[in-house]
């Protein structure tokens, strides 16, 4: 009964619920959310700036995410070229000399607080020409107004950046009387237009003042109440927002400072002064607002402008739009074709004519236009989502919920959804397929949980990206040594269809080939495995079982590969001189070298090599009949398979244990070559020995292992945000069912890119050799094309 129930509950979720009616919701959804956050940025207005020094929260104790918009966190370099030849200056009592020290010890971390606490302070950074002075004036009167006025005379120069904030003084000092209130409020309103007149040509911030814990105030401070600072700041916020006429002279109002207050407080010293934690978050607020716009940091979502469009953009954007014109006028003139054919009835027999043709053709100029209509609209999400600032972002923060919880989920549905396999062989296409899906999952977690702070968990994802070149050299290995087929048309089909998308991203998103990184290790890992095989003397299965001395001059080739690996992992000159010439270094460089693609092709160097040589060794005794691969057989003898299967799952811990007790990243990613496959063998072993295991797969990590490749290219811009570093807000205020939303519009989009690029593939990858040689002049064309314009933008831009 319950297996009855199971399998029934399953035809009821298949029926109900298809790939198309998910597609079709996924896609209501997304133009509902883009009316609705579109409709929000008009009437609430779309400057980030105004959320970031305004609204925001906590995640966990000390990571301060605002409201809408990523922050980003400024090292001392970052700082100084942002703040190069520049004045800043800080006007207040002692919260604002906290926040002036929080903030120069951004530029020089070695800064000791020291000096006159009741003076004035001056920093000066001489290597970059920056100037930071905090002036001690604790409360709002003339002595501040003449200060200020000094810089609106012509002779004087005028800071670029000034802070300003004062009122626990007065309070104090008054004994909280509202005579000094009314004082407080004639004295900025006397010095609002001063302020509002510096605002035109510097950035003027008028800090609000933070709440009291008043339990632990001295009896000197008894006075100073969090009713009296609201009345305080509300004064201070009434006048100046009036005194403004014109919002580009606008002073700027720091109230996030007082929601950090309300979150800390109680764990200052002394009551009044937030703890240094807050000081430095309210610091680093003060550097996004004013240095993100100039520095343009991927992770630093707010106060950004957005991107002008380049010229390849463009160019896109009317290769995409004359392709959905050209569709909806070819399908257009079909339909009207479609309708003379139809079946009328004849008026005097009342007989049915049936027409000459009763289906329109469907030509390959149509669908073509069709898959490049549908991918058009696709990457117009892409665009909103991680180029347009209409989309939300949050950073990401890591806890170990976030990140085992989802991964409990993800096993429950795997097991949910177990089938028999079609065959019993080791890895074949159904448990491959399995493998890449449930390690994709686990993947997506990883990254948007954040758990690269987590090393173990780090290092296991290490593992999971080393399974897949793993598979890379397993299966083109396999195919090549088996089938023999060596030609051109099997060399562009999987070109292509590894790197359709990430071409088309590179051109839509405005980012660099090497950027993707995966896809530029699996095309190059492919392209050595097609060279190791196809050169002279190409030795495959059919003529290796003539004679076994062909089996030792593959093993010969195989050593020679793994030769020029070693060599090229340990001489980084020579691997840089090979991808730095041109047209190569246009893929492989990023950032202006190409250094993190010597990383990422060096971390897991062995791995393919690994692959080939057990795709070589399985198929050899594969033939000589060794192992048993009938459904239900353990794969060797009873003893043989015992004695595997527990050296396999000790090997599996043991590594889990070495990764689990690593001590820094650079460490285990030196051992993590050479290692890493002894868990992937390991897995393989668990998973194949038993004969029970070997027969079932789960068709639920299978169904996402088909989508792998778009599933992990995807995500960087319509599933993460800026381009991996934060996380897309599409439903604001409400976490897990954002991510519920996100995933599964993420999950649909790429399973349509899927199909498009599979529709593409046999359409610009035919089999005849003559056209195919047509095809790849205009790829290449194209390319040529594609890298005149890059040139051309890249002088523009310098």
């Amino acid at each position: 009964m319950a297996a009855l129930a199971y399998t029934l509950g399953k035809r009821e979720i298949n029926y109900y619920f298809s790939v198309r009616s998910a597609k079709a919701l996924a896609l209501g959804a997304v133009l509902l959310l883009t009316a609705c956050h579109a409709a929000s940025r008009r009437y609430r207005g779309g400057d980030t700036c105004e959320y970031l020094l305004s609204s925001g929260r906590f995640l966990g104790e000390k990571v301060w995410q605002p409201h809408s918009c990523m922050m980003h966190k400024y090292k001392n370099s970052e700082a100084k070229n942002c703040l190069v030849d520049k004045h800043i200056v800080f006007i207040g009592d002692s919260r604002i000399r906290q926040l002036f020290y929080s903030f120069i010890k951004l530029i020089n971390p070695q800064v000791k607080e020291e000096g006159n606490k009741h003076g004035n302070i001056p920093f000066e950074d001489k290597s970059a020409s920056i100037k930071v002075d905090f002036l001690w004036y604790p409360e709002v009167n003339g002595s501040m107004r003449q200060r200020i006025k000094s810089w609106t005379e012509g002779s004087v120069a005028k800071p670029h950046i000034i802070v300003v904030g004062a009122a626990t003084w007065s309070i104090k000092i008054h004994n909280g009387s509202n005579e000094a209130l009314t004082q407080y409020k004639i004295n900025i309103t006397s010095i609002a237009p001063l302020l509002e007149k510096l605002a035109k040509s510097s950035d003027v911030y008028w800090v609000l003042q933070d709440p009291v814990y008043e339990e632990m105030l001295s009896d000197s401070r008894k006075m100073i109440t969090n009713e009296k600072i609201d009345a305080y700041n509300e004064a201070a916020v009434r006048i100046l927002n009036s005194s403004s006429r014109n919002s580009k002279a606008k002073v700027k109002v720091f109230s996030v400072s007082k929601l950090i207050a309300q979150e800390t407080i109680m764990k200052s010293a002394d009551g009044l002064h937030l703890p240094e934690s807050s000081r430095d978050t309210n610091a680093m607020i003060l550097m996004n607002v004013y240095c993100n716009k100039i520095m343009k940091p991927i992770d630093g979502s707010c106060c950004q402008p957005e991107p002008p469009l380049t010229l390849i953009q463009k160019l896109a954007f009317c290769f995409f739009t004359l392709s959905i014109i050209g569709y909806l006028i070819i399908n257009l003139i079909h339909r009207n074709n479609f309708r003379k054919n139809k079946s009328c009835t004849d008026l005097e027999s009342g007989e049915e004519k049936k027409p000459a043709i009763s289906t329109p053709n469907v030509s390959t100029l149509e669908m073509l236009l069709h898959s490049f209509c549908k991918l058009g609209l696709i990457m117009t999400y892409f665009y909103l989502c991680d180029r347009a600032n209409l989309f939300m972002k949050e950073n990401k923060f890591y806890t170990h919920s976030s990140f085992f919880i989802p991964i409990v989920y993800i096993l429950v549905l795997g097991v949910f959804y177990t089938e028999n396999t079609k065959e019993t062989k080791v890895l074949n296409r159904e448990q491959t397929d399995e493998w890449k899906g449930w390690m994709q999952l686990v993947i997506l977690i990883y990254h948007i949980s954040g758990a690269s702070t987590f090393l173990p968990v780090y290092m296991h994802i290490r593992v999971l990206v080393a399974a897949y070149l793993f598979q890379t050299g397993y299966g083109h290995f396999s195919y090549f040594w088996i089938k023999g087929d060596f030609g051109v048309y099997r060399v562009c089909q999987v070109l292509f269809r590894l790197n359709f998308l990430v071409v088309v991203l590179c051109i839509v998103m405005d980012r660099p080939y090497q950027f993707y990184y995966f896809v530029p290790l699996v095309t190059v890992w492919f392209m050595i495995i097609y060279a190791t095989l196809a050169i002279w003397p190409q030795i495959v299965q059919k003529k290796a079982n003539g004679n076994c001395l062909w089996h030792f001059g593959l093993l010969l080739k195989l050593i020679c590969l793994l030769t020029c690996i070693y060599f090229l992992s340990y001489s980084q000159g020579a691997f840089e001189k090979i991808f730095s010439f041109w047209p190569l270094s246009k893929c492989f460089e990023l950032n202006g070298n190409v250094y993190e693609w010597w990383f990422r092709w060096k971390l897991d160097r062995y791995v393919v090599f690994h692959g080939m040589l057990f795709a070589f060794i399985y198929l050899a005794l594969q033939k000589r009949q060794m192992i048993s691969e009938g459904k239900g057989d353990p794969l060797f003898s009873n003893r043989v398979s015992n004695v595997l299967l527990f050296i396999s799952i000790v090997s599996f811990l043991t590594y889990s244990i070495w990764a689990s007790s690593c001590k820094n990243k650079t460490e285990c990613n030196e051992l993590h070559p050479s290692v890493s496959v002894v868990q992937i063998l390991a897995f393989i072993l668990i998973r194949n020995i038993p004969g029970y295991v070997r027969s079932v797969y789960s068709s639920f990590f299978a169904w996402f292992g088909k989508i792998s490749l778009e599933l992990f290219i995807c995500q960087y811009h319509i599933w993460l945000a800026a381009d991996t570093k934060g996380i897309l807000v599409l439903i604001p205020g409400y976490p897990m069912f954002n991510v519920l939303v996100s995933t599964f519009i993420f999950v649909c989009v790429a399973h349509e890119i899927s199909q498009i690029t599979n529709d593409l593939a046999q359409i610009v990858v035919p089999k005849d050799n003559s056209t195919l040689l047509k095809r790849l002049l205009c790829i290449a064309g194209f390319f040529s094309g594609l890298l005149l314009f890059s040139a051309m933008q890249d002088q523009s831009r310098h």
